[in-house]
């Protein structure tokens, strides 16, 4: 998988956590003593951002082996990379390097949860991540949920067109068909979202020529029910269900026939357990501690 973050971007985490230097390494004066440091999944998870954790510790000074790509899902104890280099590179890059792997693969974990639930019972079924991001962190985080097998729903307001309630607020007697015609001329190449609140409201925008309907928290029954009546009037209307979708509850959305479930929960998703093992290469490390059996995956 495709590494998400820019060498600046790797570059400016180094600077924000080693401004000036490693206080600790430099003043036990160990920096330039060789070691080696491993990274190894504490409990099953499903790995993101290991590409982006690898260059990053380049970049510190190590040279970098990858044993797990992104997107592949670990057991407890299967190892994600090794680094060698100087004390004073790897310590640079250890704790960076980790919390990048913890966070992203966390995201991608309850991803691969909620992709897993709802295609089950409808495998067609795509899930899209919104843009609510942490603020700073959207590369990372698009790169964790494609590691868990969604797509983004959009990644800014610049290249997709979604219609809320507070745009139709200022559209005075603009009539819904007229609003949509609007749009399919000004950016013929690209679908028409409308967010709506009730199965009225839905199929009032379907039926004026939206593209898709985005469902806002519409139980499960709801969705089933606007796509009863799109299915009546003879509409091919995509619904998209969005608000409150999780691991629990996707697979009822995805048997209600909605055929985008849009979410935000990957992102608040619990950081998943690293474990991080550094040595000088004097010390006598148990076997299989440095050396893995088989060949590093490609990033």
């Amino acid at each position: 998988m495709l590494p998400f973050l820019t060498d600046s971007a790797l570059d400016a985490l180094l600077a924000d956590d080693v401004p000036l230097g490693d206080l600790t390494t430099h003043a036990l004066g160990i920096g330039e003593m060789s070691g080696r440091m491993t990274f190894d999944a504490r409990a099953p998870m499903v790995l993101a951002g290991a590409e982006d954790a690898g260059r990053l510790l380049a970049r510190a000074g190590c040279t970098v082996e990858l044993w797990a790509s992104s997107g592949t899902a670990l057991k407890a104890g299967d190892a994600i990379l090794s680094a060698r280099g100087t004390a004073l590179s790897l310590h640079r890059g250890w704790k960076v390097a980790q919390t990048l792997i913890e966070i992203a693969s966390g995201i991608a974990s309850v991803t691969r949860g909620i992709v897993e639930a709802a295609r089950a019972v409808a495998p067609d079924v795509a899930v899209a991540c919104t843009r609510k991001t942490v603020p700073g962190a959207k590369a990372l985080s698009i790169g964790a949920i494609l590691a868990g097998g969604a797509v983004p729903h959009r990644l800014g307001l610049s290249e997709t067109v979604l219609v809320f309630e507070e745009h139709r607020r200022f559209l005075g007697d603009l009539s819904p068909a007229a609003a949509v015609a609007q749009l399919h001329r000004a950016v013929p190449e690209k679908k028409v979202v409308v967010e709506v609140a009730d199965v009225a409201e839905g199929l009032l925008w379907a039926e004026a020529g939206a593209d898709v309907i985005q469902a806002e928290k519409f139980s499960p029954e709801d969705i089933a029910a606007l796509v009863g009546a799109l299915r009546e009037k003879g509409l091919s209307t995509v619904v998209a269900a969005a608000g409150g979708i999780n691991p629990d509850n996707a697979a009822d959305y995805a048997a209600s026939g909605a055929r985008v479930l849009v979410t935000s929960a990957p992102y608040t998703a619990k950081p998943r357990d690293v474990q991080v093992r550094i040595a000088p290469f004097e010390t006598t490390a148990p076997i299989g501690f440095f050396e893995r059996d088989k060949k590093p995956a490609q990033g």
